[in-house]
């Protein structure tokens, strides 16, 4: 059983070190473990770091893509090295790592495809009271729409599964940790959580520059994700509101018109009639899109299907390359 560890970076020379330290050297039902960074474009000598400190792989982005972009980078390199498991953490040393271990038993013992971290965001002292609020609202959202409980959202200290892994697609340029789980719902992956601890903070979040850049960023990840995965629910209610609207206003024209008033309400027919075509067609819209979902299951089964033959087809011929020259070719740096 092989074990990666992924760690993505960004300018992280500074708290890299602490982190890899920190990490395990070995772990029960494990039989290799190794450490992965992504250095998402840095500027300053974060891939030096790491090569420094004993990081096994290290892959250099030339310019900044994101963390969602550079855990998905991550994700297809672990799984071309062979990865059975692979463990995501971030470099800023946030989690104890201590607790990767019982992240792993739920995986360990075939119950679950991915594990994430819980870090009771409710009680964190380093979190304002603000945001301990909005981490809390976030997570009752993302459970709502992925249907299930999910007490810590936008925890990224989690284990995922090789399965799992290849049949992961992360689409959003803002954060993995939303989109990953209302698609794992959707594709109904067993997911557990596990409560983990959290070390001091060492710099402050680099995603959450304010609160309105917060909300901006997730209600849009949150909102583009539940269409994509749910698009007949969405389209359903939206266009049951416009009918229901017509309805309101048709019923009120009704009751001025048996009065003999009906005369001065004749705005309200038209907007009634407004209302009443707009929400049909957004129901239509809705099974159009939920035929476009079909359709894009289709493909994702295909993508999941190419990119097992691609990573199946690399390890093959690295390891003719090992037979015939005597060590591994990799498209990665690695480390003495």
């Amino acid at each position: 059983m092989k074990l990666i560890i992924q760690i993505p970076c960004f300018n992280e020379a500074q708290t890299l070190p602490q982190t890899v330290e920190a990490l395990p050297r070995e772990l029960n039902g494990i039989d290799q473990l190794e450490y992965l960074v992504i250095d998402d474009g840095s500027t300053d000598n974060t891939a030096q770091i790491a090569r420094q400190v004993g990081v096994h792989h290290v892959i250099h982005i030339p310019r900044n893509v994101g963390l969602a972009a550079s855990f998905m980078v991550g994700l297809e390199t672990c799984l071309k090295l062979g990865a059975d498991i692979i463990v995501n953490t971030d470099a800023d040393n946030q989690y104890f790592a201590e607790d990767i271990q019982p992240l792993l038993e739920p995986i360990l013992a075939g119950r679950a495809d991915l594990v994430v971290g819980d870090r009771k965001v409710a009680t964190l002292t380093n979190f304002s009271l603000i945001k301990r609020q909005l981490q809390r609202l976030g997570s009752w959202i993302i459970g709502r729409a992925s249907g299930m409980n999910i007490p810590d959202a936008t925890s990224g200290f989690r284990a995922i599964t090789r399965e799992a892994a290849l049949r992961t697609l992360v689409l959003s340029e803002y954060s993995y940790t939303l989109e990953t789980l209302i698609q794992a719902g959707s594709r109904h992956m067993a997911i557990e959580y596990i409560p983990v601890r959290t070390n001091p903070q060492t710099r402050p979040s680099r995603l959450m520059r304010s609160i309105p850049h917060y909300l901006a960023q997730s209600g849009a990840t949150i909102l583009r994700a539940y269409t994509m995965y749910r698009p007949l629910r969405v389209f359903t209610i939206l266009g049951l509101l416009f009918i229901l609207g017509g309805l309101v206003l048709g019923i009120r024209f009704l009751y001025f018109y048996l009065i003999g008033q009906g005369a001065g309400h004749i705005q309200s027919v038209i907007l009634t009639a407004i209302l009443l075509i707009v929400g049909f067609q957004v129901l239509l819209i809705g099974l159009v899109a939920d035929l476009i979902g079909f359709n894009r299951k289709i493909l994702e089964e295909v993508l999941y299907r190419l990119r097992n033959q691609e990573i199946k087809g690399a390890a093959f011929r690295d390891a003719n390359v090992t037979e015939a020259v005597g060590e591994p070719s990799l498209s990665i740096d690695e480390s003495e």
